[in-house]
C-alpha cells in the first residue's frame, strides 16, 4: 500500500516529552478509572431499577465497545494523527457519560456505557500510542511509569469512588463526575497535543471485522447472562447463541486472514517477540481487570462490608502495584536481562492469588490485604515490560497500529474474563454470590496469569533501540 508523505519529524526536548506525556494522563485515567467504577455501585443500581439479571452489561458493554473500537483508534491515529483520533475519543466518552447521568432505566445506562466504551477504547490506547512517538524505545521505559502509575490509580480509585457516591450521594454522580475531566481534557490536552511529532501513513478500517467480533462477543455474552437464569443451559436458544458466537467467531478469523488490511494485523503477530508480549499483556492485565472490577463483590457478598470500604479495601492492590511499575520502568532501560525481575513478580502474584482462592471462605482481611499488596508488586513490572517490547519490535509508522492490536486483545481477554465472573456472581447479586463462586473466580484469574508467565518465559530480550530509526 503507498505511503502517504511522512510529516516532517520534529525532535522533542526531555521538557517538551514531559509535557506531552503529563497531559496525556488525563484521558487514560478516564479510560482506566471507567472500567471498574461500578463494580461497587451495581448492587444499588439494580435495587433502583429492579434487575439484576442484566447488571453485567454495565461492565461489559463498556468492555465490548472498548474492544472493538480500540484497533480502529490505532488506525485512525496513523491516518489523521493522534490528536484527531483522541478528540473522537473525547467525545464519544462525554456523550456517553451525559447518556448514563440521564438514564431513566436500566436499558439507557447500558446504552450509555456502551457509548462510553467507544471512547474509552480510544482514550486509554492514544497514550499509548503517543509514548511512542515522544521517546525511542530505550527512553520510553521511564516515560511509561508515569502510564502506569495513571492507569493503576484510576483502577483503584474507580470502585473506591463508584462505592462512596452510592452509599453518600447516588450512582449517578459517577457520570457527572466524568463530564468536567473530559471537558478539561478537551481543551489541555489536545491543545498540548499540537507539538507531537507525526508518522502518518495511509490505512484501511477494518470496520466489517469490528462488527463480527462485537457480534461474537455479544452473543457470548447474551448466552453467559442467561444460561441457567432465564433459559436452562442445555434449550435450544442457548445452545443456538453459543453456536451462533462460536460461527460469528469462525468469520471473524476469516476475516483476519483475507482483509486488505485485517482489524489485527497479522505482520505484527508474525513477530514472535511482538505475538509473546500481547499475550503476557493480554491474559496478564485480563485477569487483574477482572479482580478489580470483581474483588469489590466478593468483599460485600462473602466478607460484609459497604460498598464504600470493598473499594477502600481495594486501594493497596493498585498503591503498590503503582510503585512496583514505577522502581522497575527504569530497570527496564538499564539490563540488558530486563524481564528477570518481572518472571519472578509474576510468579510470586499466581501464588497470591491461589492462596486467596484457598482462603476465600475463612479469610481475615489483614491476610487479605497482604495477599494483595503481593498481587501488586509482582504485577507491575509487567506492565512496562510488554509495552516497550512491544513497540521496540514495530517501526515507528506501525507504533498505532501495534499498540491498538495490543490493547485490542487485552481488551478481548478482560472482557471475556469479566463475562465468566459475572455469570458467576452477578446473577445471584440478590442472595449473595457464595465463597465457593469466588473460589472459581481467583482460580481462573491465577490460570489466565499462568498464560502470561509462560508467554513471558519465552519472550526474547532483544537489546532496546535508541532512536526512532529500525
Amino acid at each position: 500500500m503507498d505511503a502517504v508523505a511522512p510529516h516532517e519529524t520534529k525532535i522533542l526536548t526531555h521538557a517538551d516529552a514531559r509535557r506531552i506525556i503529563v497531559a496525556m494522563m488525563l484521558p487514560i485515567f478516564m479510560g482506566s478509572f471507567d472500567q471498574g467504577v461500578l463494580a461497587s455501585a451495581l448492587p444499588a443500581i439494580g435495587r433502583e431499577f429492579g434487575s439484576v439479571h442484566n447488571l453485567p452489561w454495565l461492565i461489559t458493554g463498556y468492555l465490548i465497545a472498548a474492544t472493538a473500537s480500540t484497533p480502529l483508534y490505532g488506525k485512525i491515529s496513523d491516518i489523521r494523527g493522534r490528536r484527531f483520533a483522541l478528540a473522537i475519543a473525547i467525545g464519544a466518552h462525554l456523550t456517553g457519560s451525559l447518556v448514563c447521568a440521564l438514564a431513566p432505566n436500566l436499558g439507557t445506562l447500558i446504552l450509555g456505557r456502551a457509548l462510553q466504551g467507544l471512547g474509552g477504547g480510544g482514550l486509554t490506547s492514544t497514550g499509548m500510542i503517543v509514548l511512542g512517538d515522544v521517546a525511542p524505545p530505550k527512553d520510553r521505559a521511564r516515560y511509561y511509569g508515569y502510564f502506569s502509575i495513571t492507569y493503576t490509580t484510576a483502577g483503584a480509585l474507580g470502585p473506591v469512588m463508584g462505592g462512596a457516591f452510592a452509599d453518600y450521594l447516588h450512582w449517578s454522580a459517577i457520570f457527572w463526575f466524568n463530564i468536567p475531566l473530559e471537558l478539561a481534557a478537551a481543551f489541555f490536552t489536545l491543545s498540548v497535543m499540537r507539538g507531537l511529532p507525526r508518522h502518518d501513513r495511509r490505512h484501511r478500517l477494518d470496520v466489517a471485522g469490528a462488527v463480527l467480533i462485537v457480534a461474537a462477543t455479544v452473543a457470548f455474552m447474551l448466552a453467559l447472562t442467561s444460561g441457567g437464569v432465564r433459559l436452562a443451559w442445555n434449550s435450544g436458544p442457548i445452545i443456538g447463541l453459543f453456536a451462533a458466537a462460536a460461527l460469528i467467531g469462525a468469520a471473524f478469523v476469516v476475516r483476519l486472514l483475507t482483509a486488505p488490511e485485517p482489524l489485527i494485523p497479522l505482520v505484527i503477530l508474525k513477530d514472535p517477540v511482538a505475538r509473546c508480549a500481547i499475550a503476557t499483556n493480554s491474559f496478564g492485565w485480563g485477569a487483574i481487570v477482572g479482580l478489580n472490577i470483581y474483588l469489590p463483590v466478593y468483599l460485600q457478598d462473602v466478607l460484609r462490608m459497604s460498598a464504600t470500604m470493598a473499594g477502600l479495601s481495594l486501594m493497596i492492590l493498585m498503591g503498590v502495584l503503582n510503585a512496583s511499575a514505577g522502581f522497575v520502568s527504569p530497570l527496564i532501560a538499564r539490563h540488558r536481562r530486563y524481564k528477570i525481575v518481572p518472571l519472578l513478580g509474576l510468579a510470586a502474584a499466581i501464588v497470591s492469588v491461589v492462596v486467596l482462592a484457598w482462603q476465600a471462605d475463612r479469610i481475615n482481611i489483614v491476610v487479605f490485604e497482604i495477599l494483595l499488596a503481593v498481587i501488586g508488586i509482582g504485577f507491575g513490572p509487567l506492565a512496562p515490560l510488554t509495552g516497550v517490547t512491544l513497540q521496540n519490535a514495530v517501526a515507528a509508522h506501525q507504533f498505532g497500529t501495534a499498540v491498538g492490536t495490543m490493547n485490542f486483545l487485552r481488551s478481548l481477554t478482560s472482557t471475556v474474563l469479566v463475562a465468566i465472573f459475572g455469570a458467576v456472581t452477578l446473577r445471584t447479586v440478590t442472595t449473595a454470590a457464595s465463597a465457593a463462586d469466588f473460589q472459581f473466580i481467583f482460580l481462573l484469574a491465577a490460570a489466565s496469569m499462568t498464560i502470561a508467565l509462560v508467554a513471558m518465559l519465552l519472550l526474547e530480550e532483544r537489546p532496546l533501540n535508541t532512536s526512532h530509526n529500525r
